[in-house]
Protein backbone atom coordinates (compact mmCIF):
# COMPACT_ATOMS: atom_id res chain seq x y z
CA UNK A 1 0.00 0.00 0.00
CA UNK A 2 1.45 3.65 -1.21
CA UNK A 3 1.74 5.34 2.19
CA UNK A 4 0.31 9.27 1.57
CA UNK A 5 2.63 11.83 1.66
CA UNK A 6 3.75 12.72 5.39
CA UNK A 7 2.30 15.28 7.47
CA UNK A 8 4.95 16.20 10.28
CA UNK A 9 3.28 16.48 13.33
CA UNK A 10 5.98 15.11 15.82
CA UNK A 11 9.81 15.91 16.28
CA UNK A 12 10.85 13.64 19.59
CA UNK A 13 11.87 11.06 17.15
CA UNK A 14 14.53 13.16 15.45
CA UNK A 15 15.83 14.59 19.19
CA UNK A 16 19.49 13.66 18.90
CA UNK A 17 21.25 13.82 21.99
CA UNK A 18 24.15 15.68 20.45
CA UNK A 19 23.43 17.45 17.45
CA UNK A 20 25.60 17.14 14.59
CA UNK A 21 27.52 20.08 13.20
CA UNK A 22 27.35 21.21 9.40
CA UNK A 23 28.78 23.30 7.35
CA UNK A 24 26.73 25.87 5.50
CA UNK A 25 27.36 27.93 2.57
CA UNK A 26 25.77 30.74 0.70
CA UNK A 27 26.17 29.66 -3.15
CA UNK A 28 24.88 32.51 -5.66
CA UNK A 29 23.61 31.94 -9.28
CA UNK A 30 21.89 34.88 -10.14
CA UNK A 31 22.52 38.65 -9.54
CA UNK A 32 20.00 41.69 -10.50
CA UNK A 33 21.51 45.36 -10.51
CA UNK A 34 19.34 48.31 -9.57
CA UNK A 35 16.41 47.15 -7.53
CA UNK A 36 13.96 49.67 -5.66
CA UNK A 37 15.56 49.60 -2.00
CA UNK A 38 11.87 50.35 -0.70
CA UNK A 39 10.44 47.36 -2.26
CA UNK A 40 13.34 45.75 0.43
CA UNK A 41 13.46 47.75 3.57
CA UNK A 42 10.07 48.92 4.57
CA UNK A 43 10.50 53.09 4.62
CA UNK A 44 13.37 53.36 2.95
CA UNK A 45 14.21 56.25 -0.08
CA UNK A 46 12.14 55.35 -3.01
CA UNK A 47 15.04 56.84 -4.96
CA UNK A 48 17.54 54.77 -3.79
CA UNK A 49 18.36 50.92 -5.71
CA UNK A 50 19.85 48.37 -4.14
CA UNK A 51 21.78 45.14 -5.86
CA UNK A 52 20.28 41.66 -5.02
CA UNK A 53 22.13 38.16 -4.86
CA UNK A 54 19.91 35.16 -5.40
CA UNK A 55 21.05 32.18 -3.57
CA UNK A 56 20.68 28.93 -2.50
CA UNK A 57 21.82 27.44 0.92
CA UNK A 58 23.60 24.39 1.33
CA UNK A 59 24.12 22.93 4.93
CA UNK A 60 27.00 19.78 4.18
CA UNK A 61 26.33 17.55 7.48
CA UNK A 62 27.73 13.74 8.43
CA UNK A 63 27.16 10.73 6.42
CA UNK A 64 26.53 12.56 2.79
CA UNK A 65 23.47 14.80 4.14
CA UNK A 66 23.06 18.03 1.69
CA UNK A 67 20.52 19.94 2.82
CA UNK A 68 19.65 23.05 0.59
CA UNK A 69 17.40 26.07 2.22
CA UNK A 70 15.29 27.08 -0.86
CA UNK A 71 15.80 25.66 -4.54
CA UNK A 72 16.30 28.72 -6.70
CA UNK A 73 14.82 28.62 -9.64
CA UNK A 74 15.55 27.82 -13.68
CA UNK A 75 12.12 27.90 -15.67
CA UNK A 76 11.96 30.75 -17.91
CA UNK A 77 8.70 31.24 -17.56
CA UNK A 78 8.96 32.47 -13.93
CA UNK A 79 11.82 34.65 -14.39
CA UNK A 80 8.81 37.10 -16.07
CA UNK A 81 11.57 39.03 -17.80
CA UNK A 82 13.72 39.41 -14.93
CA UNK A 83 16.89 41.16 -16.21
CA UNK A 84 19.35 39.11 -14.48
CA UNK A 85 23.32 39.20 -14.44
CA UNK A 86 25.46 35.78 -14.52
CA UNK A 87 22.78 33.38 -14.31
CA UNK A 88 22.88 29.58 -14.03
CA UNK A 89 21.16 26.76 -12.90
CA UNK A 90 21.15 26.39 -8.87
CA UNK A 91 22.05 22.44 -9.39
CA UNK A 92 25.01 23.78 -11.51
CA UNK A 93 26.04 26.38 -8.80
CA UNK A 94 26.38 23.80 -6.00
CA UNK A 95 28.42 21.77 -8.14
CA UNK A 96 31.30 24.16 -6.96
CA UNK A 97 31.06 22.45 -3.72
CA UNK A 98 31.55 18.70 -5.11
CA UNK A 99 27.78 18.74 -4.77
CA UNK A 100 26.00 16.99 -7.82
CA UNK A 101 22.14 17.35 -7.78
CA UNK A 102 21.49 13.96 -7.36
CA UNK A 103 23.49 14.42 -4.13
CA UNK A 104 21.34 17.04 -2.48
CA UNK A 105 18.58 14.63 0.05
CA UNK A 106 16.60 17.51 1.50
CA UNK A 107 15.44 20.76 0.23
CA UNK A 108 14.05 23.36 2.93
CA UNK A 109 11.34 25.84 1.26
CA UNK A 110 11.50 28.92 3.34
CA UNK A 111 8.20 30.41 1.60
CA UNK A 112 6.89 29.53 -2.12
CA UNK A 113 7.92 32.61 -4.26
CA UNK A 114 9.28 31.39 -7.65
CA UNK A 115 12.89 32.80 -6.58
CA UNK A 116 12.80 30.10 -3.77
CA UNK A 117 10.63 27.16 -5.20
CA UNK A 118 11.16 26.82 -8.62
CA UNK A 119 14.51 24.89 -8.49
CA UNK A 120 12.83 22.39 -6.26
CA UNK A 121 12.59 19.40 -9.17
CA UNK A 122 16.12 19.75 -9.96
CA UNK A 123 17.05 17.48 -7.50
CA UNK A 124 15.97 14.35 -8.00
CA UNK A 125 16.40 12.66 -4.68
CA UNK A 126 15.70 15.36 -2.12
CA UNK A 127 12.51 15.17 0.23
CA UNK A 128 11.19 18.62 0.16
CA UNK A 129 10.45 20.23 4.01
CA UNK A 130 7.58 23.19 3.96
CA UNK A 131 5.70 24.29 6.93
CA UNK A 132 1.81 23.06 6.27
CA UNK A 133 -0.40 26.14 6.41
CA UNK A 134 2.27 27.58 3.84
CA UNK A 135 1.31 24.62 1.33
CA UNK A 136 -1.85 24.58 2.22
CA UNK A 137 -2.71 28.24 2.01
CA UNK A 138 -1.05 28.42 -1.50
CA UNK A 139 -1.64 24.63 -3.00
CA UNK A 140 -5.18 23.83 -4.22
CA UNK A 141 -5.62 19.63 -3.89
CA UNK A 142 -4.96 19.36 -7.89
CA UNK A 143 -2.34 21.90 -7.88
CA UNK A 144 -3.86 24.69 -8.78
CA UNK A 145 -2.53 27.65 -7.22
CA UNK A 146 -4.78 29.18 -4.31
CA UNK A 147 -3.29 32.30 -4.18
CA UNK A 148 -1.03 34.72 -7.16
CA UNK A 149 1.77 34.72 -4.71
CA UNK A 150 2.67 31.13 -6.19
CA UNK A 151 2.86 30.39 -9.62
CA UNK A 152 1.07 28.29 -11.57
CA UNK A 153 3.84 25.88 -12.67
CA UNK A 154 4.98 26.25 -9.58
CA UNK A 155 2.55 24.82 -7.22
CA UNK A 156 1.54 22.06 -10.13
CA UNK A 157 5.26 20.84 -9.47
CA UNK A 158 5.18 21.16 -5.87
CA UNK A 159 1.59 19.39 -5.66
CA UNK A 160 3.49 16.67 -7.97
CA UNK A 161 6.24 16.31 -5.61
CA UNK A 162 3.51 16.12 -2.56
CA UNK A 163 1.66 13.13 -4.71
CA UNK A 164 5.23 11.51 -5.10
CA UNK A 165 5.72 11.12 -1.19
CA UNK A 166 8.43 13.43 -1.02
CA UNK A 167 7.13 16.40 0.45
CA UNK A 168 6.69 16.48 4.60
CA UNK A 169 4.84 19.54 5.84
CA UNK A 170 6.42 20.74 8.65
CA UNK A 171 3.48 21.68 11.75
CA UNK A 172 4.44 24.80 12.75
CA UNK A 173 7.35 26.70 15.13
CA UNK A 174 10.52 25.72 16.20
CA UNK A 175 10.64 22.57 14.35
CA UNK A 176 13.94 20.55 14.57
CA UNK A 177 13.40 18.45 11.33
CA UNK A 178 16.49 17.31 11.02
CA UNK A 179 19.15 16.69 13.41
CA UNK A 180 21.08 19.97 13.89
CA UNK A 181 18.67 21.60 11.81
CA UNK A 182 15.37 23.49 13.14
CA UNK A 183 12.61 25.70 11.43
CA UNK A 184 10.86 28.65 12.63
CA UNK A 185 8.01 30.14 11.94
CA UNK A 186 6.68 34.32 12.45
CA UNK A 187 8.53 36.46 10.19
CA UNK A 188 5.25 36.50 7.76
CA UNK A 189 7.43 37.24 4.36
CA UNK A 190 4.25 34.80 2.96
CA UNK A 191 1.45 33.38 4.74
CA UNK A 192 3.77 31.00 6.43
CA UNK A 193 7.45 31.69 6.06
CA UNK A 194 9.91 30.08 7.63
CA UNK A 195 13.68 30.55 8.47
CA UNK A 196 16.28 28.11 9.72
CA UNK A 197 18.74 27.99 12.43
CA UNK A 198 21.97 25.04 12.08
CA UNK A 199 24.13 23.91 14.39
CA UNK A 200 27.52 24.76 12.55
CA UNK A 201 31.17 24.48 14.35
CA UNK A 202 30.95 28.05 14.83
CA UNK A 203 27.81 27.86 16.88
CA UNK A 204 24.17 28.09 15.23
CA UNK A 205 23.76 29.92 12.43
CA UNK A 206 20.24 31.52 11.15
CA UNK A 207 19.85 31.37 7.32
CA UNK A 208 16.42 34.31 7.48
CA UNK A 209 16.08 34.05 3.72
CA UNK A 210 13.27 36.64 2.76
CA UNK A 211 12.32 36.91 6.24
CA UNK A 212 15.07 39.62 6.11
CA UNK A 213 16.31 41.01 2.94
CA UNK A 214 19.27 42.75 3.69
CA UNK A 215 22.29 43.77 6.19
CA UNK A 216 19.97 46.90 6.50
CA UNK A 217 17.11 45.10 7.80
CA UNK A 218 19.05 43.51 10.55
CA UNK A 219 20.69 46.34 11.72
CA UNK A 220 17.57 48.76 12.15
CA UNK A 221 15.38 46.10 12.68
CA UNK A 222 12.97 47.03 9.75
CA UNK A 223 10.78 44.91 8.28
CA UNK A 224 10.96 43.76 5.00
CA UNK A 225 9.04 45.92 2.28
CA UNK A 226 7.04 42.69 1.35
CA UNK A 227 4.70 41.31 4.10
CA UNK A 228 1.54 38.82 4.17
CA UNK A 229 -0.36 41.78 5.86
CA UNK A 230 0.51 44.72 3.78
CA UNK A 231 1.17 47.69 6.90
CA UNK A 232 1.46 45.00 9.31
CA UNK A 233 5.42 44.91 9.79
CA UNK A 234 5.18 43.74 13.58
CA UNK A 235 5.67 40.16 13.44
CA UNK A 236 8.69 40.67 10.33
CA UNK A 237 10.27 42.94 13.47
CA UNK A 238 9.93 40.49 16.16
CA UNK A 239 11.18 37.64 14.04
CA UNK A 240 14.39 39.44 13.21
CA UNK A 241 14.88 40.37 17.03
CA UNK A 242 14.42 36.28 17.43
CA UNK A 243 16.62 35.73 15.15
CA UNK A 244 19.82 37.49 17.07
CA UNK A 245 18.32 35.16 20.30
CA UNK A 246 18.91 32.31 18.24
CA UNK A 247 21.87 32.92 16.99
CA UNK A 248 25.17 32.56 18.49
CA UNK A 249 26.34 35.73 16.82
CA UNK A 250 24.78 38.48 15.25
CA UNK A 251 27.16 38.11 12.63
CA UNK A 252 26.33 34.31 11.92
CA UNK A 253 22.59 36.12 10.69
CA UNK A 254 22.43 35.57 6.68
CA UNK A 255 20.09 38.12 4.71
CA UNK A 256 18.26 36.36 1.78
CA UNK A 257 19.58 38.59 -1.25
CA UNK A 258 22.35 40.98 0.25
CA UNK A 259 25.48 40.51 -1.79
CA UNK A 260 27.58 41.92 1.20
CA UNK A 261 27.86 38.37 2.50
CA UNK A 262 29.84 37.66 -0.41
CA UNK A 263 32.31 40.33 1.65
CA UNK A 264 31.96 39.37 4.68
CA UNK A 265 32.81 35.98 3.93
CA UNK A 266 34.97 35.90 1.35
CA UNK A 267 35.73 32.35 1.34
CA UNK A 268 36.36 30.28 -0.67
CA UNK A 269 35.16 32.62 -3.07
CA UNK A 270 33.79 32.25 -7.34
CA UNK A 271 29.92 32.94 -5.95
CA UNK A 272 30.62 30.54 -2.59
CA UNK A 273 30.74 32.00 1.06
CA UNK A 274 31.24 29.89 3.53
CA UNK A 275 29.46 30.73 6.91
CA UNK A 276 31.45 30.90 9.88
Amino acid sequence: MRLLPALFCGLAAFAPTSAPSYEVYAVRFAGYHGYPLAALVAGADTTRRQDLAFMVWLMKGPNGRNVLLDAGFYREKVQRGWSLTDFEKPSTAVAKLGVRPEDVTDIIISHVHWDHLDGADLFPNAHVWIQRDEYRHYVGADGQPLDRAIDTVDADMLARLYRAGRVTLVDGDAREIIPGITVYTGGRHTFASQYVGVVTGAGTVVLASDNAYLYANLATHTAVGATFSPGDTTMNRKAQERMERIATSPRLIVPGHDPDIFIRFPAPGNGVARIQ
